[in-house]
């Protein structure tokens, strides 16, 4: 059914690589992609981000951000947003879209997964652990 998921948060360097990586590892015959609603187009994920990607044996190697765009939409079956005010972002670049767009915590309590950028490692942990919660819980839905 949902054979292409999208993955997005706001820059593509923190949390929506890290959904993508984790979920790809749970559900690798899947095609996982990221992107961001305001991405810091052409950088890799965030050094923090990897380190503690890295410490669950997830690599964020190679990664490298980019915007979503309507087109970009319409290449998968399914769209992640990390945060519900990005379902409204991703609305308004492709109206479209709507209706295949969900929370990426929608199946631990509709829960947002607050951007970690810029701050402390702890803040790196919990993000990721939510991130690590929500994927294991799509991977039994998809």
């Amino acid at each position: 059914m949902f054979e292409r998921i999208l993955i997005v948060c706001i820059g593509n360097i923190c949390r929506s690589p890290t959904g993508e990586r984790v979920l790809k590892a749970l559900k690798p015959e899947k095609v996982i992609e990221s992107a961001g609603v305001g991405a810091l187009v052409g950088k890799p994920a965030d050094a923090m981000a990897s380190q503690v990607a890295g410490e669950h044996s997830i690599s964020l190697e190679g990664h490298e951000a980019r915007q979503l765009t309507s087109e970009l939409c319409w290449d998968y079956d399914l769209i992640l947003a990390m945060e519900k005010k990005h379902i409204q972002a991703i609305t308004e670049i492709a109206p479209e879209a709507r209706g295949k767009t969900m929370l990426f915590g929608q199946w631990i309590g509709q829960k947002d997964i607050p951007d970690p950028y810029r701050q402390s490692k702890e803040a790196f942990d919990y993000a990721y652990d939510l991130i690590e919660q929500a994927a294991k819980e799509w991977a039994k839905k998809i």
